[in-house]
């Protein structure tokens, strides 16, 4: 399900002699991804895909040339904390290699990544984008740099916090800084949240928020700051006298320099040493009486920022399909060209397995990202029911994509084999950068505790899903028969099995378990749901081939001792491996036969 991949100009020395493969430099991103047209074909409307399509093909482009580039320098390059500036003052800034400014020219400026689902006009479309289509442009950006999806997705998050719940003077002030993309105007936004005291516990958090006049004083430290020099920042803190636990905590609004032009009463104590996303600025911060803004009513401070949970887990299953997507890129680009033992690795039984075992997991994140991005755009717009499906699938999509990611990247890295370990190729920097999805915005226990005792057990948030997937399904009438009842079937043992698990707390050790079943069982009615809608516009039913490898090897149990390789399961590699169409019927046939 690839485009073919040739050699480019700098790389053929390399590869006419047969010495190293390849790598994706001078790719486009967009045009390799023929899935990605399909979905957005799906569920965009046909005007806004075909205004958009330019502007994604530019960016695929970029995002396997220069701005890939400047990603190598930026991660290589990391930003350094100043203390004071050159006549002595104390006066704090961090500074950073040209590319990382390249790449925020084009995140924020160009593109407007930051804002296409806030501010109209972005990109000549005259209205707001949905989330599907600000999805599409966060995915092929961050398969070039990983890093960066942290500053655009919590600028996104603060100036939807201050839409949503600020005073008309804060919005005034705040709100066009935070959603322009004129490089001039640009205010980013940071979220510093995390403290020593409190991680995912957050209603242990210490910092205190102290009343003076029509502004607050905030004294505490936070612990794990991204985009630390941001100069608007949203972050909770306790206002004097409130109670204990999140009903106490209020939501503030700080800014990095006040109206003198004299920065705020607080210091980046240090910038972290991180695995990855080294490229982007994260600190630590001490409040020594920063004034600040209370932002909606004080006591419902974690409401409202646990309202931009679902975009923000959204962003992040995004962002790790993302970097699946760029391994996925790497690691067939080294299959179709690397000649071992006088053939292609991509000819070789073991090669397309791993292939198929990389494939595999990439298109079912892609899948399950767009089907969220658009239960979050119904929600959005008032459906109840898309509310209720959205509150199951972003924890269950941040949970699996991200854990995926790991395993991902790091087959894709040994699919070149040594040198894939080398720093000058990308496939070290994307195995590091991976690790990242699976802690932030919570760790994968903490997600999957979210998805099941909350989601299922206190929302009853599976029954959306259920309804919804029975809904795809009987809409998929292509399909054959026989594999959608059985897709009927495991969607309500997968539900099932969630509520057994939610209904007990001695069950929370398999609620991993359960998270991962029902991100797989959707999966798989998605990619049917999926093959009969891009069949019927172009005539290729592959997806269905995905489908069936879902349940197959992430869903049901397999026998360890049987062979796994036959003519049917030969065949469903080299269809997906290859890049021609293929009709239902004989997709079909091989659904049945596998």
């Amino acid at each position: 399900m690839h485009k073919p991949v040739t050699a480019q100009p700098q790389d053929v020395a390399a590869a006419s002699s047969g010495l190293l493969a390849p790598d994706t430099s001078g790719m486009n991103f967009y045009r390799a991804d023929p899935a990605l047209a399909d979905l957005l074909r799906i569920y965009l409307p046909e005007p806004l895909f075909r205004h958009i399509e330019p502007h994604l093909d530019r960016l695929g482009e970029l995002a396997g040339g220069h701005l890939d580039e400047c990603a190598r320098l930026a991660d290589r390059h990391t930003p350094i904390l100043h203390q004071r500036d050159k006549f002595g003052r104390d006066v704090q800034w961090i500074e950073y290699h040209p590319a990382y400014r390249e790449l925020e020219n084009a995140a924020f400026g160009e593109f407007g990544i930051h804002a296409l689902s806030i501010r109209k006009g972005i990109m000549g479309w005259p209205d707001k984008y949905p989330v599907v289509a600000k999805q599409a442009f966060t995915f092929l950006f961050n398969q070039a740099e990983f890093g960066m999806g942290c500053p655009i997705n919590v600028t996104d998050g603060c100036a939807k916090l201050l839409a949503n719940f600020g005073s008309e003077a804060l919005k005034a002030k705040y709100l066009d800084g935070l959603t322009s993309t004129d490089m001039s105007k640009l205010t980013q936004g940071g979220q510093f949240m995390t403290e020593k005291e409190g991680g995912s516990d957050v209603g242990t958090l210490t910092t205190r928020a102290v009343q003076e006049g029509d502004h607050w004083r905030l004294y505490g430290e936070k612990w794990f700051c991204s985009n630390a020099d941001a100069k608007v920042v949203m972050l909770l803190a306790r206002p004097e006298g409130a109670g204990p636990g999140t009903r106490g905590v209020g939501l503030f609004l700080m800014p990095r320099f006040l109206d003198d032009g004299a920065q705020n009463h607080y210091r980046i104590v240090r910038l972290k040493d991180k695995l990855g996303t080294r490229s982007m600025a994260s600190g630590e911060i001490k409040l020594e009486g920063a004034i600040a803004y209370a932002v909606g009513k004080l006591d419902r401070g974690f409401v409202q920022m646990a309202e931009m949970v679902n975009s923000s887990r959204l962003s992040n299953g995004v962002k790790s399909t993302a970097l699946m997507r760029r391994a996925y890129h790497d690691a067939m680009t080294v299959a179709t060209n690397r000649v071992v033992f006088g053939q292609r690795i991509i000819d070789l039984p073991l090669g397309r397995r791993q292939m198929l075992k990389i494939t595999l997991p990439v298109e079912q994140a892609l899948s399950m990202s767009f089907l969220t991005a658009d239960a979050l755009d119904r929600a959005e717009a008032g459906s109840q029911d898309a509310a209720a499906l959205l509150r199951i699938l972003t924890p269950t999509l941040k949970f699996r994509a991200t854990r995926d990611a790991r395993k991902v990247c790091g087959d894709a890295l040994e699919m070149r084999g040594g040198i894939g370990y080398i720093e000058e190729f990308a496939t070290a920097r994307l195995l590091r950068d991976a690790h990242l999805g699976s802690v932030w915005e919570g760790t994968g226990n903490i997600v999957a505790i979210d998805a099941l005792r909350r989601a299922v057990g206190r929302h009853g948030a599976e029954s959306a899903l259920a309804a919804d997937l029975h809904a795809r399904l009987d809409d998929s009438a292509s399909v054959p028969q026989a594999w959608r009842d059985h897709l009927r079937g495991l969607t309500d043992r997968a539900v099932g099995f969630a509520r057994v698990v939610a209904g007990k707390a001695e069950n929370e050790a398999d609620a991993r378990r359960a998270t991962s079943l029902l991100y797989h069982v959707a999966s798989s009615v998605a990619l049917a749901s999926e093959a009969h809608r891009i069949h019927e516009t172009r005539g290729d039913a592959r997806r269905l081939l995905l489908s069936r490898l879902v349940i197959d090897h992430r869903v049901l149990p397999s026998d360890p001792f049987r062979l796994t390789e036959n003519a049917a399961q030969a065949k469903i590699a080299a269809l997906l491996l290859g890049d021609r169409a293929v009709g239902m019927s004989e997709v079909g046939e091989l659904v049945q036969a596998a």
